[in-house]
């Protein structure tokens, strides 16, 4: 079957959108087991995982997000600036304030709309799990708070932090690519993971500004995790080393971070449209 989508990307964490509220589009299980294939840069599409858009019963929209090895996301922070901006833009709400439905909750945004179109959106991202056993990780109950981990040889004081999915973050003097390329998938896969994890290199800058390298769960080194940058800001202010109000420097753009005094968290960031196309599944 022809089905189209819409290529877009949220400061480079980049996606094909498929909209199954129209006239012939393709189950949800159609595109889970397509998905190795639609994100395979190569053979397919390309992208860090696929957005879908769907109908809900408790909330304006549901999302759905699987990983480029055929894995499904809890959330994708990026990946759903990049839905509200598709669900305005192209008619399907009128609404400028929207929940969405994902596996990790139901998500508040707030779209900024300039000229008709979505420009901004902030996303209330919920609040920050921080038990060892909500991430998950083995050991003992608690939280995972600069913690000792011995990857290779070489020791990580690590923070555990879960928005719904797995982060561990740490604080290197330097965040390189070097860095999350070596340490990266080691983390991810450790066995104090049972799901696996994402994996974060936070270099601070100064008291409300970070850079961070990424290495995302099932994608590997990505430009961007919406998600993983909250877990960033949390963890930097547990640690100590920054306010609850921060600017991330991702490798594909920036985002504000704000850990409210509700124990929310709240993420501003763009959403760009790429282009429009068919595929055939």
């Amino acid at each position: 079957m022809t089905v189209a989508f819409v290529k877009m990307h949220g400061i480079g964490n980049d996606f094909p959108v498929f909209d199954h509220t129209q006239p012939g589009a393709p189950t949800i299980e159609q595109i889970q087991a397509a998905a190795v294939t639609l994100c395979d840069r190569r053979f397919g599409i390309g992208g860090d995982g696929t957005i879908s858009i769907l109908p809900s019963e408790t909330a304006d929209f549901a999302m759905r997000m699987f990983n480029p090895d055929g894995s499904e996301a809890e959330m994708c922070g990026n990946g759903i600036r990049c839905f509200a901006k598709y669900v305005y833009d192209f008619g399907l709400t009128t609404k400028t304030e929207l929940s969405v439905e994902t596996l990790a909750g139901i998500m508040v945004l707030v779209l900024t709309v300039e000229d008709g179109k979505v420009t901004q959106v902030r996303v209330d991202m919920g609040e920050p799990r921080l038990e060892r056993a909500q991430l998950p990780m083995e050991g003992p109950s608690g939280t995972v708070l600069h913690e000792p981990l011995k990857i290779g040889g070489e020791l990580l004081y690590i923070t555990g932090v879960s928005m719904g999915n797995p982060h561990i973050v740490f604080f290197p003097e330097q965040a390189t690519d070097e860095l999350i390329h070596r340490i990266g998938p080691q983390l991810e896969n450790h066995p104090s993971f049972p799901k696996r994890t994402n994996v974060h290199a936070a270099q601070v800058v100064g008291r409300d500004e970070l850079v961070m390298k990424i290495w995302e769960r099932g994608a590997g080194p990505t430009l961007a995790c919406g998600t993983g940058a909250c877990a960033v800001g949390v963890a930097a202010h547990l640690n100590g080393l920054t306010g609850r109000d921060i600017l991330i420097h991702l490798p594909g753009g920036d985002l504000r971070i704000q850990w409210g005094i509700d124990n929310h968290v709240y993420m501003t960031g763009s959403a760009t449209l790429v282009y429009h196309g068919t595929i055939e599944l």
